[in-house]
């Protein structure tokens, strides 16, 4: 069974600086899409960013040019690199994992591209 597993988040002042990470498990020697998403108070879940196995990646418009995600395959483990905080990112973040067996998928912002869930980590940004 696949397993996702996330840690990093916390309380931040406005313009700080936060690192998560997902580290999975039982997805060993196969190509898999990455990503990252958030539940806020005011909006549904939304696609944060996501990396494929070729290091492709994509962002929503709101984290754009703040958040850096990578991955580091040898250790199985996703990052997500939060800069420049502001309120309005404070939510509950997620990671979740798509294997592709046949090839490479491309990354994703859908949470219906995603087959596996880790479970939520609080981010807090206070202004």
């Amino acid at each position: 069974e696949v397993q996702l597993v996330v840690s990093g988040g916390g309380s931040v002042q406005a313009g700080g600086s936060l690192r998560l990470s997902c580290t999975t498990s039982n997805m060993r020697g196969r190509s898999y899409r990455l990503g990252w998403f958030r539940q806020t108070p005011a909006k549904q879940r939304e696609g944060v960013a996501s990396i494929n196995h070729d290091a492709r990646t994509t962002y929503g418009d709101a984290v754009k040019g703040r958040f850096t995600i990578s991955r580091d395959n040898a250790k199985n483990t996703l990052f997500l690199q939060m800069d420049s905080l502001k309120p309005e990112d404070t939510g509950m973040y997620y990671c979740a994992a798509r294997p592709a067996p046949y090839g490479s998928l491309l990354p994703s912002l859908r949470d219906s591209d995603y087959s596996y869930w880790g479970q939520g980590t609080e981010v807090t940004v206070s202004s």
